[in-house]
């Protein structure tokens, strides 16, 4: 079981190199890149930090490598906001469920019949048809 320590520290770091991304990295090299979640090791030595990136994999090793690249910056700025002996190593690794889900989709979409023709959202539907009793009852 992960402590609750861990989950803050975790909580910390993606939130410091997810503003990071959109702040203060102005590599090229780092664009699409979303911070699905981070581990953090038991002894709080390294944090494996995975990413989302939107792209084909050429894009998205470029920019693991970015990443990479920019390691110690992000390190020196989670070292700023977290208070631990040690500062967590920090290893990127490619999060591949955001694209893969966005490819079932896909594929869901062209196997299953088009519903375009349909006007009623299944969610909404009830709602409207209660509203509809409702009226009809009070006139």
């Amino acid at each position: 079981m992960v402590s609750r320590r861990l989950l803050k520290i975790a909580q910390a770091i993606r939130e410091v190199v997810s503003n990071a991304i959109v702040m203060d990295l102005h590599d090229p090299r780092i664009e699409n890149a979303t911070v699905t979640y981070v581990e953090v090791s038991g002894d709080m030595r390294r944090a494996r930090v995975h990413v989302s990136v939107m792209g084909d994999e050429k894009k998205q090793k470029r920019c693991i490598h970015g990443l990479q690249h920019a390691a110690g910056f992000l390190q020196r700025k989670i070292g700023n906001r977290i208070d631990t002996r040690y500062t967590p190593r920090l290893e990127f690794t490619l999060d591949e469920g955001i694209q893969h889900s966005l490819e079932i989709q896909q594929l869901l979409g062209e196997l299953l019949p088009d519903r375009k023709d349909q006007d009623l959202d299944p969610v909404t539907q009830p709602d409207d048809d209660y509203r509809q009793q409702r009226q009809e009852e009070n006139n």
